[in-house]
């Protein structure tokens, strides 16, 4: 549970109009475009905007629906009210808790890790959060997005995440170069594919490894199978044509760990 703060709110000033430029500023933070422009981003819900706050990402605002209590946690934060109307406005959820916030981007360089996730071109937002989110569980410190993947800031992805994105370093690279970059710092860099693979349970990690996975209708580029250190594939024994992206990144990230 929440403890209420002792802010009453029939005392604050509440937004009650969508023409407010606050709520269109806010409500441009849903395109990708002015997400970039700004370098701020909108997340919603208790749980994300705790881990943000916990993980020292810098929160420029957090809005809060008229009615919903205020963690003691945020207390300190610059909060603004806002009726259900507006609420609604802004948010990007079936059901809405009624918090929201405000977060500045962070600018992150290639972390150096013992394990490095490299993604290339996966499209759906639900595929990269849960990617990130077992990454971030499997101990792979930063994770490297390759050109063609879908926005790290989108709402789907962030929620997909489940706070995952405030753990561990996410950068955007030209793949081809990262994994020379990687090789010549005696990576061995793994690519998950169907064709011309070895069974991952046959092949063992020593020392710092990188692993690609790829697009979910096309796979990982050809250029960049060329040119890495091992292929593998994950079996299939029913008659599914191949397994989900995020399902053999968790697969293939925990074997390397072993």
């Amino acid at each position: 549970m929440y403890d209420r703060t002792n802010v009453k709110i029939g005392l604050m000033h509440v937004i009650t109009s969508i023409q407010n430029y606050q709520v269109k500023s806010w409500r441009k933070l849903h395109t990708r475009k002015h997400r970039k422009n700004e370098e701020r981003f909108l997340i919603e819900g208790f749980h994300l905007i705790e881990e943000a706050v916990n993980s020292g990402w810098d929160i420029e605002i957090v809005i809060v629906r008229e009615g919903v209590d205020i963690p003691s946690t945020l207390v300190q934060q610059n909060i603004t009210f806002v009726n259900t109307r507006v609420f609604k406005e802004i948010s990007q959820t079936k059901t809405p808790q009624g918090i929201a916030a405000v977060v500045k981007m962070r600018e992150f360089s290639n972390k150096d890790s013992k394990f490095v996730l490299l993604v290339d071109a996966v499209q759906d937002p639900g595929n990269l959060g849960t990617i990130i989110r077992t990454a971030d569980a499997a101990g792979f410190s930063h994770v490297v997005l390759g050109q063609g993947t879908v926005d790290l800031y989108n709402d789907k992805v962030i929620r997909a995440t489940q706070g995952s994105i405030f753990h561990i370093s996410i950068t955007q690279a030209n793949l081809s170069e990262e994994i020379k970059t990687l090789q010549e710092k005696n990576y061995t860099i793994i690519a998950s594919a169907l064709e011309n693979a070895t069974d991952y349970r046959s092949v063992e990690v020593e020392g710092k490894a990188a692993l690609i996975v790829g697009n979910e209708g096309t796979g990982i580029q050809k250029e960049m199978i060329q040119v890495v250190d091992k292929v593998v594939k994950i079996p299939i024994y029913g008659e599914a044509e191949s397994l989900n992206v995020s399902i053999a990144a968790g697969i293939l990230m925990y074997h390397m760990r072993n």
